[in-house]
């Protein structure tokens, strides 16, 4: 019998408020082969369960009619499975009760053939933390045939900026060091986008595609894998990236650590990433995208977000953990006035089973000039982030950010702004954004800092332009919390309250 990986959730799977609450079956739903994940051997699969998982629940992964594995969580890494293979696979939930629940549909899903693996090392890599390989790494991406493997072994292997190509998987083995140079002579500049506006900078470490905002041409099929490292040259060369750029005060000529420019089926799986020089990972008018069961540690880098969906389309951050100096998860699609013209909104981003240790926040926006809607954060765990759950843009930007489904986390804070006091530059939007048809449910907040408000809601004060369809539904707040919000349109409470059973009712005024 093939048998999956059970993995442990990083989401506490039971909320006080949910004991009591009773349901028919475990229902899944949405079950998916996440993007660019199969290989000769594995395949992630994620799905979801709209009541939530609870403490006892177990989830069953049936591969051609039988029983294969079980998790605890939504989402599983199945292995050993043969290449040039067709597989059908269906998911159904066990409760604490032994209940069966109904099974997902099928889904089908051929692994390929086994492809050419090329080792950096026989076109003259050399891991010894030293010698730059860019140009031997580089030769080796571009000599390796299509559905090939470029596999970096054990040692740490110093480079500048590398570009990948269409159909072809980057390796790292365990122990292996991608190591990114601190000269920014190792990092050509190119056409990029960072807080919003396209403009040239350094390459990033690891680079995959070219930006074209009419979006006529896609880089494909790419996959970054492995157990290893990608590891960047951090705040020193961020900062000297800066001083050889002679950059104007905001560091917008840095490059990233891993960037995807007009990308479409991408994976990024089972990797540590650490040290970016800013942003960690970011994709920009890209679809399709996973980043699956990553370790992402930035921690003193100056705009060390997390992981940065940026105008995408059907955006999976599934099992990840990050420990940021800046956002975890940064959803964005640009910023006015040039956010509004090139009009490339993010749609569909899905975040489940992810762990939040260290950051300024689970954050949409500031950035969202083209607009952002379908955005589900599920089954996650929050520490003491500085602005917790997020949802932030400010007057100037224009759009919308709608349709955000928070539920079956556990959070210490949410804070829905519109007034922020940096990366405001740039000529206004003629509206400003309309934030509309948010739900959070099912949460708990028994950890947070009640010295500070809990849940912050802005509204702009024109009725056209007020926070809009915002329900806050079965969540626990720890005794003292306060919650504030400004005038705004159907802003509903519903079974919330502390945990010695005190209702809260928000404090409404001008904030």
């Amino acid at each position: 019998m093939i048998k999956g990986k059970l993995l442990k959730s990083a989401a506490p799977v039971l909320l006080l408020f949910l004991a009591a609450c009773s349901r028919e079956n475990i229902r899944i739903t949405d079950l998916t082969v996440l993007p660019m994940t199969v290989t000769t051997s594995s395949a992630v699969l994620s799905w979801d369960n709209p009541d939530g998982t609870r403490e006892g629940d177990v989830y069953e992964i049936w591969l051609d009619g039988q029983m294969a594995a079980q998790s605890r969580v939504t989402h599983i890494t199945l292995d050993r499975l043969k290449a040039s293979t067709d597989y059908k696979v269906k998911v159904r939930g066990i409760d604490a009760k032994g209940r069966e629940g109904d099974f997902s549909r099928t889904v089908s899903f051929r692994t390929p053939d086994e492809g050419a693996i090329y080792y950096v090392t026989d076109f003259g890599a050399v891991p010894d933390g030293k010698t730059l390989n860019t140009e031997a790494i580089q030769l080796t991406i571009d000599e390796c045939p299509e559905g090939g493997i470029v596999r970096i072994p054990a040692g740490t292997f110093l480079s500048g900026a590398i570009f990948l190509r269409d159909n072809m998987t980057l390796e790292l083995e365990k122990g292996a060091v991608l190591q990114g140079s601190g000269n920014p002579e190792d990092y050509p500049k190119i056409l990029n986008r960072f807080e919003g506006w396209e403009l040239e900078t350094y390459a990033s470490l690891i680079n995959c595609g070219t930006l074209d905002r009419t979006k006529s041409q896609m880089t494909e099929n790419v996959a970054i894998r492995g157990e290893g490292t990608v590891r960047g040259g951090g705040k020193a060369l961020g900062d000297a990236m800066r001083r050889a750029a002679g950059d104007d005060g905001q560091g917008r000529s840095r490059g990233r650590l891993i960037q995807f420019l007009n990308c479409r089926n991408v994976a990024v799986d089972g990797l540590n990433i650490d040290n970016p020089p800013c942003w960690t990972i970011h994709a920009i008018y890209s679809e399709n995208i996973t980043c699956h069961n990553l370790n992402i540690t930035s921690l003193g880098v100056p705009n060390g977000d997390g992981i940065d969906p940026d105008s995408c389309t059907d955006f999976y951050i599934v099992g990840c953990s990050f420990t940021n100096g800046d956002d975890c998860i940064a959803v964005k699609s640009g910023k006015n006035p040039e956010g509004n013209i090139v009009n490339i909104p993010t749609k569909g981003v899905y975040v489940s089973d992810c762990n939040f240790i260290a950051g300024h926040g689970i954050s949409i926006g500031s950035e969202i000039s083209g607009g952002v809607e379908n955005v589900v954060v599920r089954e996650c765990k929050a520490g003491a982030l500085i602005n917790g759950m997020q949802i932030k843009a400010t007057r100037e930007r224009g759009a919308y950010i709608r349709n955000v489904d928070v539920r079956d986390c556990a959070l210490q804070m949410i804070t829905i702004f519109n007034r922020l006091s940096y990366n405001n530059d740039g000529e206004a939007a003629p509206t400003p954004p309309k934030f509309s048809d948010f739900t959070f449910r099912r949460l708990d907040l028994r950890g947070a800092d009640v010295s500070k408000p809990v849940i912050v809601i802005h509204s702009f004060e024109e009725d056209a332009w007020k926070t809009e369809n915002v329900l806050f539904s079965d969540i626990v707040l720890a005794d003292g919390s306060q919650v504030l919000m400004e005038p705004a349109t159907n802003v509903r409470f519903e079974k919330v309250r502390t945990v010695s059973g005190k209702k809260i009712q928000p404090v409404v005024g001008k904030l």
